[in-house]
């Protein structure tokens, strides 16, 4: 599926759509690194979240409706992205730490994850007003799965807030919607920008949403892959800069905020045997991927990070005593480069790929414009080609 075609589905908004996978050799719109941002570190062959062994990505997009907001009605845009640690078939719980730079959002499951050091199902992300539907989804489809480690679920899902374009308190996500994003999850190429949960949301007054990256490290660092994931939806358009570069004071069109409204979510998965409070290690780095971007995790911003090991499968075992690997703390530096420069990468990846979207009430938030972002990169002398 090209968004050449996906633009054209949104301008026109008579149909809810539900996209799966990034058709990469179809779809005529670079990523990041492809416009020659300079971008530091190795990714993997995907340069996404499942270049992590078993980990999967399935998205569900809605998009229908145009002009005056019908609370209820529409326009609808908006959807749900699942990310499972293990893939469809495992119900193996991860080792996993969480972390809230800025606590104005939700993320559901976070206190269990805290005092057992797991993450026992998927995680979801959706809009705001929708997380209780999501969360009650999950329960349903991971409990219908069997063999959790408990007689409850206790789901995780996280939010940002795409009331701008979407008629958010319309309640338009439904329990098909989570079952389908979590059933159709799958490795391989992630689709990018507003898709999925990320599809209403904005990053720095452009159109923003999903995106991906990753960081392969070398054989002395462990050859280990960290992959990582972010469903964007923050920033003020002077905050903006790509690789050091001030673009967003350069790029002034069609700004629409005076105050910091956004949030971002932030999930990293690793093949680095980590315990529980290692995860919580990584998850704090992606603050500094975040800060490269020009955020400052403003008062309205829930900026909420959970990252976690796919290493020591069965450590959940109820029975006998479980025999660990750990990295040791003093190995963890390169982890720590590679959560920043794929937080980095991730995010310029949705601005890159999310495309114009209309909204309620003619509501416009446009695309990062392309050809103006090489010029002022090619200006301040940071483009690579």
């Amino acid at each position: 599926m090209t968004h050449a075609w996906f633009y054209r589905i949104i301008l026109i908004t008579v149909t809810t759509l539900t996209m799966n996978s990034r058709a990469a050799a179809d779809d005529p719109y670079p990523r990041a690194r492809d416009l020659g941002i300079p971008l530091e570190g190795t990714p993997g062959p995907l340069n996404a979240i499942t270049d992590v062994k078993g980990v999967a990505v399935g998205h569900t997009t809605l998009i229908a409706g145009a002009g005056k907001l019908k609370v209820g009605v529409g326009p609808v845009r908006t959807g749900v992205t699942a990310i499972l640690p293990r893939g469809l078939k495992s119900t193996d719980p991860v080792f996993a730490g969480w972390f809230s730079l800025n606590g104005n959002g939700e993320m559901t499951g976070t206190t269990w994850i805290e005092e057992s050091g797991f993450l026992e199902g998927p995680v979801v992300l959706t809009n705001t007003s929708s997380v209780g539907t999501a969360r009650d989804a999950v329960v349903k489809w991971w409990s219908a799965r069997g063999k959790t480690q408990q007689p409850w679920v206790l789901p995780v899902v996280a939010e940002t807030f795409d009331g701008y374009l979407n008629d958010i308190n319309g309640f338009h996500v439904k329990e098909k919607h989570v079952f389908d994003a979590l059933d159709k999850a799958k490795d391989g190429p992630v689709l990018e920008g507003n898709v999925g949960g990320g599809t209403g949301m904005t990053c720095f007054e452009f159109a923003g949403g999903i995106g991906t990256s990753s960081r392969k490290l070398d054989k002395k660092a462990g050859a280990y892959t960290v992959g990582l994931l972010v469903q964007a939806n923050f920033g003020l358009r002077g905050q903006l800069r790509v690789a050091g570069v001030p673009v967003g004071k350069e790029i002034k069109e069609h700004a629409y905020r005076s105050q910091e409204t956004g949030s971002i979510i932030i999930v990293i998965a690793t093949d680095a045997p980590l315990l529980p409070h290692q995860c919580k290690r990584l998850a704090r780095r992606a603050s500094l991927g975040l800060a490269r971007t020009g955020s400052v995790s403003g008062n309205g911003s829930g900026d909420i990070f959970l990252a976690f090991s796919t290493a020591n499968p069965g450590a959940a075992k109820p029975d006998g005593v479980a025999q660990l690997a750990m990295l040791p703390n003093d190995r963890m530096n390169a982890l720590f480069d590679a959560t920043v420069q794929a937080t980095e990468e991730a995010i310029l990846n949705a601005l890159v790929a999310a495309r114009t979207m209309i909204g309620r009430d003619e509501h416009k938030v446009i695309a990062l414009p392309h050809d103006r972002l090489k010029e002022v990169m090619k200006k301040y002398e940071r483009l690579s080609k």
